[in-house]
Protein backbone atom coordinates (compact mmCIF):
# COMPACT_ATOMS: atom_id res chain seq x y z
CA UNK A 1 0.00 0.00 0.00
CA UNK A 2 1.27 3.47 -0.91
CA UNK A 3 1.03 6.43 1.47
CA UNK A 4 1.36 10.14 0.74
CA UNK A 5 1.25 13.30 2.84
CA UNK A 6 -0.01 16.43 1.10
CA UNK A 7 1.22 19.41 3.10
CA UNK A 8 4.73 19.99 4.45
CA UNK A 9 4.04 22.40 7.30
CA UNK A 10 4.25 21.56 10.98
CA UNK A 11 1.72 18.75 11.00
CA UNK A 12 2.80 17.25 7.67
CA UNK A 13 6.41 17.26 8.83
CA UNK A 14 5.45 15.67 12.16
CA UNK A 15 3.66 12.87 10.32
CA UNK A 16 6.64 12.39 8.00
CA UNK A 17 8.92 12.07 11.05
CA UNK A 18 6.66 9.36 12.44
CA UNK A 19 6.95 7.39 9.19
CA UNK A 20 10.70 7.92 9.12
CA UNK A 21 11.16 6.62 12.68
CA UNK A 22 9.55 3.34 11.67
CA UNK A 23 11.23 3.31 8.24
CA UNK A 24 7.85 3.09 6.49
CA UNK A 25 7.88 4.56 3.00
CA UNK A 26 5.77 7.69 2.50
CA UNK A 27 5.71 10.42 -0.13
CA UNK A 28 5.39 14.05 0.90
CA UNK A 29 4.16 16.80 -1.40
CA UNK A 30 3.31 20.48 -1.34
CA UNK A 31 2.11 23.07 -3.81
CA UNK A 32 5.61 24.52 -4.20
CA UNK A 33 7.07 21.37 -5.72
CA UNK A 34 9.46 18.55 -4.75
CA UNK A 35 12.60 20.70 -4.89
CA UNK A 36 11.42 22.69 -1.88
CA UNK A 37 11.32 19.46 0.15
CA UNK A 38 14.91 18.40 -0.52
CA UNK A 39 16.33 19.46 2.86
CA UNK A 40 13.46 17.84 4.78
CA UNK A 41 13.66 14.52 2.98
CA UNK A 42 17.46 14.50 3.26
CA UNK A 43 17.11 14.98 7.00
CA UNK A 44 14.50 12.25 7.43
CA UNK A 45 16.15 9.62 5.27
CA UNK A 46 15.18 7.47 2.31
CA UNK A 47 11.80 6.31 3.61
CA UNK A 48 10.40 9.84 3.13
CA UNK A 49 10.63 11.03 -0.46
CA UNK A 50 9.42 14.19 -2.19
CA UNK A 51 6.76 14.14 -4.89
CA UNK A 52 4.55 16.51 -6.78
CA UNK A 53 0.92 16.70 -5.65
CA UNK A 54 0.00 15.06 -8.95
CA UNK A 55 2.21 12.04 -8.23
CA UNK A 56 1.11 11.87 -4.58
CA UNK A 57 -2.42 11.31 -5.84
CA UNK A 58 -1.35 7.81 -6.92
CA UNK A 59 -1.18 6.71 -3.27
CA UNK A 60 -4.07 4.67 -1.89
CA UNK A 61 -4.00 6.54 1.43
CA UNK A 62 -3.49 10.30 1.42
CA UNK A 63 -2.92 12.34 4.58
CA UNK A 64 -4.41 15.81 4.08
CA UNK A 65 -2.17 18.09 6.14
CA UNK A 66 -2.92 21.49 4.65
CA UNK A 67 -4.71 24.47 6.24
CA UNK A 68 -8.45 23.80 6.32
CA UNK A 69 -9.29 26.56 3.80
CA UNK A 70 -6.86 24.96 1.31
CA UNK A 71 -8.58 21.58 1.20
CA UNK A 72 -10.74 22.58 -1.77
CA UNK A 73 -7.68 23.58 -3.78
CA UNK A 74 -6.27 20.08 -3.29
CA UNK A 75 -9.57 18.33 -3.98
CA UNK A 76 -10.30 20.13 -7.25
CA UNK A 77 -6.97 19.12 -8.80
CA UNK A 78 -8.42 15.68 -9.51
CA UNK A 79 -11.87 14.72 -10.74
CA UNK A 80 -11.86 11.22 -9.29
CA UNK A 81 -11.24 10.36 -5.63
CA UNK A 82 -13.11 7.07 -5.52
CA UNK A 83 -11.08 4.25 -4.02
CA UNK A 84 -8.86 6.60 -2.00
CA UNK A 85 -8.75 6.91 1.77
CA UNK A 86 -8.27 10.57 2.69
CA UNK A 87 -7.05 11.11 6.24
CA UNK A 88 -8.28 14.53 7.36
CA UNK A 89 -5.67 16.04 9.67
CA UNK A 90 -7.03 19.59 9.39
CA UNK A 91 -8.52 21.79 12.10
CA UNK A 92 -11.09 24.39 11.04
CA UNK A 93 -10.06 27.51 12.91
CA UNK A 94 -12.53 29.61 10.95
CA UNK A 95 -15.62 31.62 11.78
CA UNK A 96 -18.44 29.22 12.75
CA UNK A 97 -20.72 30.60 10.03
CA UNK A 98 -18.24 29.36 7.41
CA UNK A 99 -19.10 25.80 8.43
CA UNK A 100 -22.86 26.34 8.25
CA UNK A 101 -23.54 24.14 11.27
CA UNK A 102 -21.62 21.20 9.82
CA UNK A 103 -18.51 19.43 11.07
CA UNK A 104 -15.41 20.42 9.14
CA UNK A 105 -14.75 16.82 8.12
CA UNK A 106 -18.20 16.63 6.56
CA UNK A 107 -17.25 19.62 4.41
CA UNK A 108 -13.89 18.04 3.52
CA UNK A 109 -15.62 14.78 2.64
CA UNK A 110 -17.96 16.62 0.28
CA UNK A 111 -14.98 18.19 -1.52
CA UNK A 112 -13.24 14.83 -1.89
CA UNK A 113 -16.27 13.20 -3.43
CA UNK A 114 -16.00 9.43 -3.53
CA UNK A 115 -13.10 9.18 -1.09
CA UNK A 116 -13.42 7.35 2.22
CA UNK A 117 -12.63 10.01 4.80
CA UNK A 118 -11.04 9.32 8.17
CA UNK A 119 -10.43 11.96 10.86
CA UNK A 120 -7.33 11.50 13.03
CA UNK A 121 -3.91 12.90 14.02
CA UNK A 122 -5.44 16.39 14.45
CA UNK A 123 -6.01 16.51 18.19
CA UNK A 124 -2.37 16.87 19.28
CA UNK A 125 -0.15 19.90 18.63
CA UNK A 126 2.34 19.18 15.87
CA UNK A 127 5.24 19.54 18.29
CA UNK A 128 3.85 16.67 20.38
CA UNK A 129 2.63 14.37 17.62
CA UNK A 130 4.86 11.31 17.45
CA UNK A 131 7.04 12.30 20.40
CA UNK A 132 6.33 9.04 22.19
CA UNK A 133 7.73 8.57 25.68
CA UNK A 134 10.92 6.49 25.72
CA UNK A 135 9.67 4.06 28.34
CA UNK A 136 9.02 0.58 27.03
CA UNK A 137 5.38 -0.28 26.50
CA UNK A 138 4.14 3.31 26.39
CA UNK A 139 2.50 4.61 23.24
CA UNK A 140 0.90 7.93 22.37
CA UNK A 141 -2.86 7.70 21.89
CA UNK A 142 -4.48 8.88 18.68
CA UNK A 143 -8.23 8.93 18.14
CA UNK A 144 -9.79 7.80 14.87
CA UNK A 145 -13.24 8.56 13.48
CA UNK A 146 -14.98 7.80 10.19
CA UNK A 147 -18.37 7.03 8.73
CA UNK A 148 -16.65 4.10 7.00
CA UNK A 149 -15.78 1.43 9.55
CA UNK A 150 -13.39 -0.42 7.24
CA UNK A 151 -11.47 2.76 6.40
CA UNK A 152 -11.29 3.62 10.09
CA UNK A 153 -9.84 0.18 10.87
CA UNK A 154 -7.29 0.53 8.06
CA UNK A 155 -6.04 3.89 9.30
CA UNK A 156 -6.04 2.66 12.91
CA UNK A 157 -3.79 -0.20 11.79
CA UNK A 158 -1.42 2.28 10.14
CA UNK A 159 -1.35 4.35 13.33
CA UNK A 160 -0.40 1.22 15.27
CA UNK A 161 2.42 0.50 12.81
CA UNK A 162 3.68 4.03 13.39
CA UNK A 163 3.90 3.32 17.11
CA UNK A 164 0.67 4.95 18.28
CA UNK A 165 -2.18 3.47 20.30
CA UNK A 166 -5.27 4.09 18.15
CA UNK A 167 -8.73 4.36 19.67
CA UNK A 168 -11.66 4.31 17.27
CA UNK A 169 -14.53 6.65 18.14
CA UNK A 170 -17.07 5.63 15.50
CA UNK A 171 -18.93 7.95 13.18
CA UNK A 172 -17.94 11.55 12.57
CA UNK A 173 -21.26 12.93 13.83
CA UNK A 174 -21.14 10.80 16.98
CA UNK A 175 -17.87 10.01 18.77
CA UNK A 176 -15.97 11.95 16.14
CA UNK A 177 -17.49 15.27 17.20
CA UNK A 178 -14.84 15.45 19.92
CA UNK A 179 -12.17 15.65 17.20
CA UNK A 180 -13.60 18.83 15.74
CA UNK A 181 -13.72 22.53 16.44
CA UNK A 182 -17.42 23.23 17.01
CA UNK A 183 -18.84 26.77 16.97
CA UNK A 184 -15.33 28.13 17.12
CA UNK A 185 -14.48 26.13 20.24
CA UNK A 186 -12.92 22.73 20.90
CA UNK A 187 -15.42 19.95 20.32
CA UNK A 188 -14.92 17.92 23.48
CA UNK A 189 -12.70 16.29 26.08
CA UNK A 190 -9.96 15.44 23.62
CA UNK A 191 -9.09 19.13 23.33
CA UNK A 192 -8.87 19.86 27.04
CA UNK A 193 -5.43 20.85 28.33
CA UNK A 194 -4.11 21.29 24.78
CA UNK A 195 -4.23 25.06 24.76
CA UNK A 196 -1.39 25.36 22.28
CA UNK A 197 -3.61 23.80 19.64
CA UNK A 198 -6.07 26.69 19.66
CA UNK A 199 -5.10 29.12 16.95
CA UNK A 200 -2.18 27.00 15.79
CA UNK A 201 -1.54 27.44 12.08
CA UNK A 202 -0.62 24.74 9.63
CA UNK A 203 2.06 26.11 7.35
Amino acid sequence: MKYAIIGSGKIGTALARSFARKKIDVAIANTRGPKTLASLTEELGPSVFPQSVHDAYEAEIIFLAVPFPAHKDVAKQFKQWSGKIVVDVTNAHVAPEELGGRLSSEIVSQAFMGARLVKTFNHLPAAQLGTNPPLEGQRQVVFVSSNDAAASATVAAIAAQLGFAPIELGRLDQGGVTLHVVNGEPGGLLFQNVEKLIGEKYE
